[in-house]
């Protein structure tokens, strides 16, 4: 497996499958946990567009930070930040101080770990094989994800939240080590032409932001309700839908990297259509929604390959990898704020759950249009990946 032969992108795909133990842990217990400590429903999901917002905020300091100390460095201390939080989420009970403590560090840690490890991952990986490179990665967040939620669920229950999401961040310290053995990438003081290469990335993130909202977010909290707020039976769906998620995770990236990725769109999101319709009629119906909630897993197998092998590849030949990220990562926080505030207008207003499932087709539907551009090699898409460095568009 030629994909493999990249010793740098292996182990950054380490870091990310410890990573992944962490999020589907820990970080798949974030929004729930907050509706179990009292937070109602809209505040928990005006509190996570308060975190993306204030990302979306500080985001540009990351690309002075990351000039002076390089990458390496800037996604390991996003890793050892991002540990920070889970202690504080342990803390909050009900809207309060410890609430917004915990929206402060959150926006902070993410700005720095989230487009240094995107911009790190893009300069590191291999054109020719990246579809199947993060197919790798996401075939390993699946499998560790089996047994991360079954675990935290237990711990919250048998020994409350300070035990289990304080294992989460000695987890993500953890997490950090493999950077010991990646080599650094520096990052200029200075770039000509990165913001209108990273206005393609932007949009695609901004309706990935918008559809994460709905089909991620809003459909966590309609799950753990529809299972009757039971932590255990939601750690044990989750774990059902990452056992079903990993036998899929390599089989779309190498149909992309052989040329099929116009194809693999249809692919990616009709069943993501699909899927979001099912997850809106399940809502209120433990067995369906367990359901739901596996076959979602199964369809981000096609999705990420299918998105995150075109924002990669647009991003190692932008002028600057990080400020690509840095940019569209923005976009991503603007999305993903708007549909959580709009879901949140929405339960206020006393709107079913199930309706703010919904407008993540709106997403889906932009996003698959932006991606059939740039796969049935859209000029003017791919000249704008390539704009102020002097080079000649691909075919």
């Amino acid at each position: 497996m030629a994909f493999f032969g990249n010793n740098a992108v292996n182990y950054l795909n380490l870091h990310y499958g410890i990573h992944s133990i962490a999020l589907g842990g820990g970080g798949a217990f974030f929004m729930v946990y907050l509706l179990d400590s009292g937070v109602s429903a809209p505040a928990v999901f005006v509190s996570l567009a308060a975190i993306l917002l204030g990302r979306f905020i500080v985001r540009p300091v990351v690309v002075g930070l990351s000039a002076r100390f390089g990458l390496r460095r800037m996604v390991a201390a996003g890793t050892l930040m991002s540990a920070v939080q889970y202690p504080l989420l342990a803390e909050v009970h009900g809207v309060g101080p410890a609430l917004y403590w915990l929206i402060v560090v959150s926006a902070l840690s993410d700005t720095v770990y989230w487009p240094t490890y995107h911009a790190y991952f893009a300069a590191l990986g291999d054109d020719e094989h990246r579809g199947q490179q993060i197919g790798a990665r996401e075939a390993i967040a699946a499998i560790v994800g089996v047994l991360s939620p079954l675990v935290t669920g237990w711990l919250l229950v048998t020994f409350g939240p300070r035990v289990a999401f304080g294992t989460t961040a000695v987890v993500l310290v953890f997490a950090a080590l493999p950077f010991l053995r990646t080599p650094d990438v520096k990052v200029a003081p200075q770039s000509l032409g990165s913001l209108r290469a990273a206005l393609p990335g932007a949009l695609l993130f901004a309706a990935d932001g918008w559809i994460a909202a709905s089909y991620v977010f809003v459909w966590q909290i309609a799950l753990f309700l529809s299972l009757g707020e039971s932590l255990l039976g939601f750690g044990g769906a989750l774990a059902v839908a990452a056992l079903v998620g990993a036998v899929g995770g390599l089989l779309l990236g190498r149909h992309i990297d052989r040329g099929h990725g116009k194809r693999a769109v249809w692919y990616a999101f009709g069943p993501l259509a699909v899927v979001v319709v099912l997850r809106a009629l399940a809502v209120g119906n433990a067995l369906f929604a367990v359901i739901a909630n596996a076959l979602g897993s199964l369809t981000g197998c096609l999705y990420t390959p299918t998105l995150m092998t075109a924002m990669y590849t647009q991003a190692k030949h932008a002028p600057c990898t990080l400020r690509f990220h840095v940019v569209a990562e923005g976009g991503w926080d603007i999305g993903g704020a708007s549909g959580l505030l709009v879901a949140a207008l929405l339960s206020t207003l006393g709107a079913p759950l199930w309706v703010g499932i919904l407008p993540a087709l709106l997403g889906i539907a932009a996003m698959a249009a932006m991606l059939r551009r740039y796969y049935g090699g859209d000029v003017a898409v791919r000249a704008l990946a390539h704009a102020g460095r002097g080079e000649a568009t691909p075919p």
